[in-house]
């Protein structure tokens, strides 16, 4: 039996997280928030919204309230989420937001947050263009290369296999979405930091929302106690009044078709 894909495995952590996620989804509630308050739409009303990679439906919740006759369409590649998300649209799909079940000029807004970073960023793009109407509108959030920096330096004392993500920088997301025909692109840098009492519930919030999934490089065995102790200790070089700092580097990003 061959081993489960990268992309397999992630799917399957966020069908685990899909009961955790939304109490545990802080910042991905934040930034959903932001990257709406910064979204301009070129043409109004919106009458069809594709949410790409909904997760539990809080990114709909939010587009209806701005938007109450839009006919929000949302997908997700791990089904559980859909469970929730109904709540708050029109129609779900259990689908890659790689390869789209859907026909070419189909939604006046392409709306993803917090979801490109699992993905490859050209497909993804290439279908986004691909379903929106001419003059479409495209507005994304991801995370930035400096996302979990505390966490990467306190696991670099005790191995070199990769504990996060390869995140994006700015550049690289803006010359993708060129690729893929995208003009009058626009990105925004905030970061957004979050803190803990400690290591132990730092990784675990991050684990209920399905987040913990790093892909190819990961540790693939259990970390002995001497390592966890001091990588405990390295993340402590962190500490703020607040506690441990988890930091998240994020983009925003608008474009149109």
């Amino acid at each position: 039996m061959h081993p489960p894909s990268i992309k397999q495995r992630i799917r399957e952590s966020f069908e685990r997280a899909a009961a955790t996620y939304d109490a545990a989804a802080v910042v991905q509630r934040q930034v959903c928030e932001h990257l709406l308050d910064a979204f301009v739409p070129a043409r109004q009303p919106l009458t069809r919204i594709l949410d790409a990679g909904c997760g539990t439906g809080y990114g709909a919740c939010l587009l209806r309230a701005r938007w109450p006759d839009a006919h929000i369409t949302g997908v997700d590649f791990a089904p559980s989420m859909l469970g929730y998300a109904h709540r708050d649209t029109d129609a779900c799909y259990a689908a890659d937001i790689e390869n789209l079940p859907f026909g070419e000029s189909t939604f006046d807004l392409w709306w993803s947050s917090l979801t490109i970073q699992w993905c490859e960023t050209d497909s993804v793009f290439a279908e986004a263009s691909r379903v929106l109407a001419p003059a479409g509108q495209l507005a994304l959030s991801t995370l930035g290369p400096d996302t979990f920096g505390e966490l990467r330096e306190a696991f670099s004392a005790v191995d070199q296999h990769r504990h996060t993500l390869p995140f994006s920088d700015p550049d690289s997301i803006a010359e993708a979405l060129a690729r893929a025909g995208f003009g009058n692109i626009t990105l925004r840098r905030k970061r957004h930091t979050v803190y803990y009492p400690d290591l132990k519930s730092l990784l675990r919030a991050v684990k209920a929302i399905g987040a913990h999934n790093v892909g190819a490089g990961g540790r693939s065995g259990m970390m002995g106690r001497q390592a966890w102790l001091k990588v405990e200790a390295e993340y402590e070089r962190h500490r703020q009044p607040a506690g441990l700092p988890a930091s998240y580097d994020v983009i925003l990003g608008y474009a149109n078709k």
